[in-house]
């Protein structure tokens, strides 16, 4: 009895890699893309798929999200987390980082540890830890009880718990040990992120040159961009060793903001980010963001009791699909700002472009931008 097809050769497809656009062919076996190239695909071996010319492009990789599908990475929870994780592999995000607010001490190593469960059986890509060492005044959805001083006894605490799963942690550099936390942070492996800051233009640079390479959502709880004040905001832009993120749902900031983003970094620097609740996917109502009450009305999520943006509710396709349609981006640099960026900046290897030897993780897009199929490590979880 001879051996069934054990891989997909995708066909008729319009494949982003990362020397441009190329219509051709994309084989797969084994979970890894073994081969790509243009005209007529090799024959046998594997199932093949027509794509219908549809795009095809990495799985998308969010790096900053912190729930869905009613559950949040908070809950200290296996279940609930792989189900934030199974529904953003239906829609296309086929890498994820599982996303953390400030918390009590003690509840904070019971969130990391349960993510770094779900990590060890690759569910997520890692844990990253969104405080508590952010200024109180920047803490938007965070509470503000809470906040704490950069203690590198209880971050080491942290890295235990996360058996070398935690990827990145947010810090304001302008609090006291900041510096310090965020050379330790690089020191074991983790990426530092400067956010949810009050840091002059001058401190923020401090955080840079100490081994920091992210801005945590560029705009969002960040000491507002001045002319004679810069900032953050122009510390980040201005610094190529600086990844910016950037929650593009068309709510936490203007596309005229969002373009300049882009225009002034490059798409090579801009990490298209969520900063997703457990509200997205379920509608409007009330939720709970940490401790933190969140009414979510026509899809805008904010605290219940001030009024304050908090979380998106998007997916990572509909930032891309707005990048493209609202800001006019060209798509290969909308797909790369959420793929291969994000994965770089996090030292995620083997996801984020199509490319030979890459995880078979693969996107598919019709015309108009909307999900046709996704493929999670070789298999479909969402046929075209």
């Amino acid at each position: 009895m001879g051996r069934g097809p054990t891989g997909t050769t995708l066909t008729n497809a319009r494949l982003l890699t990362p020397h441009g656009v190329r219509a051709g062919w994309l084989r797969s076996e084994d979970r890894r893309i073994t081969a790509l190239g243009t005209g007529e695909a090799p024959e046998g071996g594997t199932e093949t798929v027509d794509a219908g010319g549809r795009w095809v492009l990495p799985g998308a990789v969010d790096i900053h999200i912190h729930g869905g599908a009613g559950a949040a990475f908070t809950d200290a929870d296996p279940e609930g987390a792989m189900r934030v994780v199974e529904f953003n592999r239906s829609r296309g995000v086929t890498t994820l980082v599982g996303g953390l607010v400030t918390a009590a001490p003690t509840d904070t190593l019971d969130q990391i540890a349960a993510l770094a469960e779900v990590a060890d059986g690759g569910g997520l890509a890692g844990v990253y830890l969104e405080g508590p060492y952010i200024a109180a005044s920047k803490c938007g959805a965070h509470d503000p009880a809470l906040l704490r001083e950069p203690d590198l006894a209880e971050f080491a605490a942290m890295l235990k718990a996360g058996r070398g799963h935690v990827r990145m942690i947010t810090v304001a550099p302008e609090l006291p040990g900041a510096l310090e936390l965020i050379r330790a942070a690089v020191s074991e492996g983790v990426v530092a992120a400067v956010g949810h800051t009050e840091a002059t233009y001058d401190q923020a640079r401090a955080a840079f040159d100490a081994g920091a390479t992210v801005a945590t959502h560029i705009y969002n709880q960040m000491r507002p961009l001045h002319h004679r004040e810069p900032g953050p905001i122009a510390a980040a832009l201005n610094d190529e060793r600086v990844t910016v993120e950037l929650i593009n749902d068309g709510v936490h900031v203007h596309p005229g903001a969002a373009r300049l983003v882009f225009g002034s970094a490059g798409s090579d620097r801009v990490a298209l980010i969520t900063d997703a609740m457990s509200a997205t996917g379920l509608g409007d109502g009330e939720y709970t963001l940490g401790k933190l009450r969140v009414r979510v009305e026509d899809g805008r999520a904010r605290i219940a009791e001030t009024g304050q943006i908090a979380s998106s509710t998007i997916v990572l396709p509909d930032a891309v699909r707005r990048a493209v349609h609202t800001m006019g981006v060209p798509l290969e640099a909308a797909a790369h700002a959420a793929s291969a960026v994000p994965a770089r900046a996090l030292n995620l290897s083997g996801v984020g472009s199509l490319a030979a030897g890459g995880t078979a993780d693969l996107l598919l897009l019709d015309d108009d931008l909307s999900v046709a199929g996704v493929m999670h490590h070789g298999s479909w979880v969402r046929r075209p």
